[in-house]
């Protein structure tokens, strides 16, 4: 059965023949401008007026950002075109210029991974594009992964059902604004018409199952109301929604961060095959590797362009510097030459003539601009203090059960019996909802089992990361005022300014960054503040829980380093698969109320998760 959407195009196509065969639409004698609206809304209800594709809840940022950034740049693509060119692009925030004129260069089909360091301007270049603050066309319908599901009574799949039916009624809104004022051969239809066509009503329910599903929604949570839901869960929905929606530009920020491991792998799979045009930012190598096409790198306030994935960047950028050095030190060494030269010359007559030509070589090279020295990317040395090595046992569990209601039915664990020591490098994993942090709470004491022991070690300290650790950052001081206040000297402790900006900076909080407000800090900055913090306790052990969201690339394998180096205990929650491959010695699977050891590393399980997946 032919669809709706199909018999508008096929119109609509015919309609845009007889304009070119007879020279206008109201001359046509078979199909008028007004015939053709007509007839290509009869089967489209009420709806409001529209002038562009977007729907702005879906893709602006935060208000206080959109009002203090400055834009500029030119559309230089077709108007037309589902490819986007703009030249000249700059873009500030807060009178700090993050990005200076370069070119935004996307491609349909491409799907591109935006790296950069922390606080360099990346979440605010997509909440640029989001907002249309250059000139994007408005036939490009965008959607940009930025806040969470609103709770609400409806259910998860309900919130995703109901969110792609609102997406058909703003299509046909949108074409019936434009037939109404450009007619039918707008060709900004025949893409309305191409994404109607491919919207079955039919396959809602199903198609919104399979995303929620591969997201971790088991059947019981996707019946579950938002409004019961944590804020991680809600963005999985609303993460289900961005890819349900499948817009021409999807833009994604940290997609990974509230997902297990399981999710990730399904997640890169799923976007390793989207056709339109994708801009994500992460932090995760493997991610990068699977999913992108391209990279965009943001460095020294410009945007590079990159063909391939994240490895074959990296390969590109150290051939490129490998020949940038090269070539500078053949260049330095021309110049000393031909100075020596010079020098040499003096006031004979017979070589002045000599020398005033080897100025003018150089002179020549000056003017032609001279290749500048690699300017090697700052390397922050985070470091875990030595710590005193404890005995075993340090960290055992006996015989230990939980439950949050305290009721035999609803058992999270039973009869667990392990023991965690100071030379333990563990890292749990397993499906969300299986207890991960859970375990991590019952091991730091901030829950206590329903039955069984949790023995700690007398002399224990516990160095925790958690996704509320930067709750605790007084954001309304400077960071090096906040360390001030947190360690005053005192008759066992002394730091002078100087050697807590020396301690501060080893964790990539540098300059001026030191006495700016947290508040003003990326969230970034703020989790190596958190870091900071965590190394001034000494602690035996780290209970680490998902320690590498929001940092950027090289602040993971700076955190990778000091864990390697530290001679205290680890146990990990973490997505990043690169970086358990790089710091565990055991996975321990977290699964139907047991913890058990994986027979493997981390490559063995995410083979063994794609096989269960039939990926």
């Amino acid at each position: 059965m032919v669809s709706d959407a199909s018999k508008k195009k096929a119109l609509a196509k015919k309609a845009k023949q007889n304009i070119k065969l007879h020279g206008s639409a109201g001359s046509s004698p078979a199909v008028s401008r007004n015939a053709s609206a007509a007839e290509l809304s009869k089967m489209t209800g009420s709806a409001a007026d529209l002038s562009i594709l977007d729907k702005p809840s879906q893709q602006n940022g935060s208000a206080s950002d959109h009002h203090q950034r400055t834009v500029t740049g030119v559309l230089s693509s077709r108007p037309t075109s589902r490819d986007i060119k703009i030249d000249g692009f700059s873009m500030g925030l807060n009178g700090q210029e993050l990005i200076q004129d370069c070119t935004i260069e996307l491609t349909i089909g491409r799907r591109y991974g935006l790296i950069g360091a922390n606080g360099s301007g990346k979440t605010n270049f997509l909440q640029c594009l989001a907002a249309r603050e250059v000139p994007i066309p408005d036939h490009m319908d965008l959607y940009h992964l930025h806040e969470e599901a609103e709770p609400s009574d409806r259910t998860a799949l309900e919130a995703v059902v109901d969110h792609i039916k609102e997406e058909v009624r703003r299509l046909n809104a949108a074409e019936e604004h434009i037939l109404s004022t450009t007619g039918p051969e707008d060709e900004r239809l025949e893409l309305i018409y191409e994404r109607l066509e491919s919207l079955d009503p039919n396959q809602f329910e199903a198609e919104a199952s399979k995303l929620l599903h591969g997201l971790g929604f088991g059947t019981k949570m996707m019946a579950k109301a938002t409004k019961d839901m944590s804020g991680g869960w809600r963005m999985r929905v609303a993460l289900a929604r961005a890819l349900f929606a499948a817009p021409t530009l999807l833009l994604l920020d940290e997609p990974t961060n509230h997902l297990d491991l399981e999710a990730c792998v399904w997640l890169e799979e799923y976007l390793k095959t989207y056709n339109k045009c994708l801009v994500l930012i992460s932090h995760s190598q493997d991610f990068l590797n699977g999913v992108c096409t391209n990279i965009i790198w943001l460095t020294e306030r410009k945007l590079t362009y990159y063909s391939g994935n994240y490895d074959t960047f990296m390969k590109t950028v150290s051939e490129n510097e490998t020949v940038q050095q090269k070539k500078y030190e053949k260049e330095q060494d021309d110049i000393k030459h031909i100075k020596a030269f010079i020098a040499s010359c003096g006031t004979f007559a017979n070589l002045v003539k000599q020398a005033k030509s080897k100025q003018k070589i150089l002179d020549k090279m000056e003017a032609a601009g001279l290749t500048p020295p690699v300017q090697r990317r700052r390397t922050f040395q985070f470091r875990f203090p030595d710590c005193d090595k404890l005995p075993p046992p340090v960290l055992p569990f006996v015989d230990v059960s939980f439950s949050y209601s305290g009721k035999e039915e609803d058992m999270l664990y039973r009869n667990l019996e392990f023991g965690i020591d100071c030379d333990s490098r563990l890292a749990l994993v397993g499906p969300n909802g299986a207890g991960k942090s859970t375990l991590l709470k019952l091991m730091a004491g901030d829950l206590m089992p329903t039955r069984g022991q949790v023995n700690r070690h007398a002399h224990l300290s516990i160095g925790r990361y958690h996704q509320h650790s930067v709750d605790q950052l007084d954001e309304s001081c400077a960071v090096l005022e906040f360390f001030q206040r947190s360690w005053p000297n005192n008759a066992t402790f002394s730091r002078d300014v100087d050697e807590w900006r020396a301690f501060i900076g080893r964790y990539g909080i540098t300059g001026k960054m030191q006495t700016t407000k947290i508040a003003e800090l990326s969230e970034g900055q703020k989790s190596r503040v958190v870091f900071a913090m965590m190394c001034m306790k000494t602690p035996n052990m780290l209970l680490l829980d998902e320690p590498t969201n929001h940092l950027d690339i090289e602040a993971i394998d700076s955190l990778a380093e000091a864990i390697q180096h530290y001679n205290g205990g680890l146990v990990l929650v973490s997505h990043d698969f690169r970086l358990i491959d790089q710091v565990a010695k055991e996975i321990w699977v977290c699964d139907k109320k047991k913890v058990e050891r994986w027979n493997g590393d981390i490559r063995d399980y995410k083979k063994m998760l794609k096989k269960t997946m039939g990926l």
